[in-house]
């Protein structure tokens, strides 16, 4: 009879799979994702209210470890910034890998594998497709005086919130049942991450950075070369943004100037250059 019930343990989920969070647990997890943004800055971008959504749970799962609940900690801390409305995925699949006590560098490089990803749908999807439609309706409809307008807007960003735990779900289940995959493939996903990340900055460069030059020089009488559209443009159109945004990352890569010295200075530069003509 002894032999059966210490079976009956041994064979349990539970015991076998060393779960220490619950379906709960999870779903809290979820609605803390609001923190995400709680301490925003640009050196690590969401990496305080990442660390703070996961806190609670990092306790739990290393409670009689101390050195590593401070190693989660210090990885989680690390630079982030994705989309706010589905991080809940990654924060579930994280959880999932931290639980099964996986190795710190394949927690690190699947989290660094993915949140660009997740932050390039997320935003996709809703910043710049569901909720721009969405409010353009909306508000159209409250200047014509309807209060359905703003009532519905609000209802749908409502769902939205309402939603999150579905994606924190998700992903802790996909880390449960899907890590040695994750692991093989995470090499794969860093590499199409990269390739991602390169074009969606090349096209955020040419999209938000604009830098042109007014000056005009004048060959002889009657005949003046636009430097910038004669020029520079006819060589490599946005090269001078494109050069100044890899210039500010080649000083925040070297850790040679604060980006917040660095803002300063553009700002500068941009009112100094553009009271003399120059842009």
């Amino acid at each position: 009879m002894a032999s059966s019930e210490n079976r009956l343990v041994e064979d349990s989920p539970t015991k076998e799979e060393g779960k220490v969070l619950t379906h709960a647990d999870i779903t809290k997890m979820a609605y803390r994702t609001v923190f995400l943004q709680a301490s925003f800055n640009y050196e690590r971008m969401q990496a305080g209210g990442w660390l703070l959504t996961m806190l609670p749970y990092l306790k739990r799962i290393y409670k009689d470890d101390p050195q590593g609940l401070a190693d989660a900690m210090s990885d989680n801390l690390e630079f982030i910034n994705t989309s706010p409305h589905v991080v809940g995925f990654l924060n579930g699949l994280l959880l999932a890998m931290e639980e099964a006590h996986q190795p710190r560098s394949t927690i690190r490089s699947i989290k660094v594998a993915l949140f660009p990803p997740i932050a390039g749908i997320g935003d996709a999807i809703f910043w710049f497709t569901l909720l721009p439609i969405l409010a353009g309706i909306c508000s159209s409809m409250a200047m014509e005086g309807s209060p359905v307008g703003p009532v519905l807007f609000f209802l749908v960003y409502l769902a939205l919130f309402l939603v999150r735990p579905l994606w924190a779900h998700m992903g802790y289940g996909l880390g449960v049942k899907a890590i040695g995959k994750l692991r093989e493939a995470s090499a794969k996903v860093g590499k199409a991450a990269t390739v991602l990340g390169c074009t969606v900055l090349g096209g955020l460069i040419a999209s938000y950075v604009s830098i042109s030059i007014q000056t005009v020089a004048t060959i002889n009488e009657g005949a003046s070369v636009a430097i910038q559209t004669d020029v520079l443009d006819k060589i490599f159109p946005n090269m001078l943004s494109f050069g100044y945004v890899f210039l500010m990352y080649y000083f925040i890569k070297k850790r040679q100037a604060n980006p917040v010295v660095l803002i300063l200075v553009t700002f500068a530069l941009s009112i100094l250059l553009s009271f003399f003509g120059i842009l």
